[in-house]
């Protein structure tokens, strides 16, 4: 009799749990907008969904990233978007889920001691700090990073890790092909207008280098993946190998055009970036590689002196070298500004500010993630605005210290 009391008291229970559930879904469709409807019917099958298998947040991570700033929020000073909600919803459930199955961690990613002391060590900058939202949003992104680096080697099988990376590169050709349309079609801000008949692509990230800087991180995983499909393989009918290697012809093609919107962003430091980490991963994956890449720079070396530089377009060559002029100048207050140098000298001043921040706090920085912080008080008399950062890793440092 206890025992039949006792399930008719945890059926009561439940019932009153379902039908309190049913009244209120039948509320919200009654009150609210259809809108916000989809949006909590999607968030709610997002997050049953992640409860069950959490890896499945990595999916969506890899397009979040370049599109999630399409729509942000603001909190106290720290930009949230789609990409900090998913990192928070994915590691939240690995956890959850690693406890409830009491699954042990048999492995500690290699990167993430390093990573980790490296975290711990920025925390210094802090006494320096003028702005600690700017400080914590910095120490998040960073934080972010070790928890997904460690949920990936931790949560998801090999088998699994190949849909990950063709999300990534499927993001990447996107945002190459939303890039070429900006760029021919002359679609964007005016001051991005390129020789009268382009414009600079950027993508969904509002500036060309960003964006450029984003699929620079894109292009040699794209390339590494790429180059196995030099390998010898055993005769298969093409179907086989299509059906086997769709990865590989993936990254290639993803190589191919997200190579082109580097170009097309008109980004210097971006070409730069992709031909060194072509010439290293190259090199990296063979001896073959290195020897191919030392007579290439050879010969491209030779035939530059040969033809006076004239290898490269006008164009390009003019876009890589006109900076030079004004390196060795130490007093960039004194350089008249024109519509031609403005972006270099603009670098170049922001370059300085860090300098001066260096000099000034070498130890401790000036806080992490504090650059735009600090610099009202190191801006040259023209640059009263600051970048946000120093677009520089090397001065950018500054933020931290030694």
């Amino acid at each position: 009799m206890l025992a039949a009391r006792q399930l008719t008291g945890a059926q009561i229970q439940k019932t009153i749990w379902v039908g309190g559930a049913v009244l209120g879904f039948g509320m919200a469709l009654a009150l609210l907008p259809l809108p916000w409807l989809t949006v909590g019917f999607l968030a709610c099958a997002l997050v049953i969904t992640t409860l069950i298998r959490p890896q499945i947040t990595l999916y969506l991570i890899a397009f979040a990233i370049p599109f999630g700033s399409l729509y942000e929020v603001n909190l106290g000073g720290i930009t949230i978007g789609a990409t900090e909600g998913l990192v928070g919803l994915g590691i939240a459930a690995w956890l959850m889920r690693t406890i409830a199955l009491r699954e042990a961690w048999n492995k500690t990613p290699k990167l993430a001691i390093p990573m980790a002391l490296f975290i711990l060590a920025t925390l210094f900058s802090l006494v320096n700090a003028r702005s600690l939202p700017f400080a914590a949003k910095e120490t998040i992104k960073w934080i972010e990073t070790l928890a997904v680096m460690a949920f990936v080697a931790l949560a998801v099988p090999l088998v699994e890790r190949k849909w990950i990376v063709a999300c990534l590169l499927l993001a990447g050709i996107s945002q190459a092909l939303l890039g070429a349309y900006q760029f021919f079609t002359q679609t964007g801000p005016v001051f991005f207008i390129l020789r009268g008949r382009y414009m600079r692509a950027y993508g969904t990230f509002d500036q060309p280098n960003p964006y450029a800087g984003y699929l620079g991180l894109i292009a040699p995983v794209a390339l590494a993946l790429a180059l196995n499909l030099l390998e010898r393989r055993p005769a298969l009918r093409p179907v086989a190998v299509l059906k086997r290697d769709w990865p590989y012809w993936l990254a290639l093609v993803a190589f191919v055009l997200v190579s082109a919107g580097i170009g097309m962003s008109w980004s210097r430091g971006a070409w730069l970036g992709l031909a060194a980490s072509t010439i290293v991963v190259n090199v990296l994956r063979s001896k073959g590689g290195a020897v191919l890449f030392s007579v290439a720079l050879v010969v491209v070396a030779i035939a530059g002196l040969l033809a006076g530089t004239s290898i490269l377009p006008e164009p390009i060559l003019q876009r890589l070298t006109s900076f030079l002029p004004f390196v060795g100048i130490e007093d960039l207050r004194a350089v008249e500004v024109t519509d031609e140098n403005y972006a270099s000298i603009e670098r170049l001043a922001h370059w300085q500010a860090a300098v001066d921040m260096w000099a000034d706090h070498p130890w401790l920085g000036v806080g992490f993630g504090n650059y735009e912080a600090a610099y009202p008080d190191y801006a040259l008399p023209k640059w009263p605005l600051a970048l946000g950062h120093a677009h520089n890793a090397v001065a950018e440092a500054a933020e931290a210290g030694l």
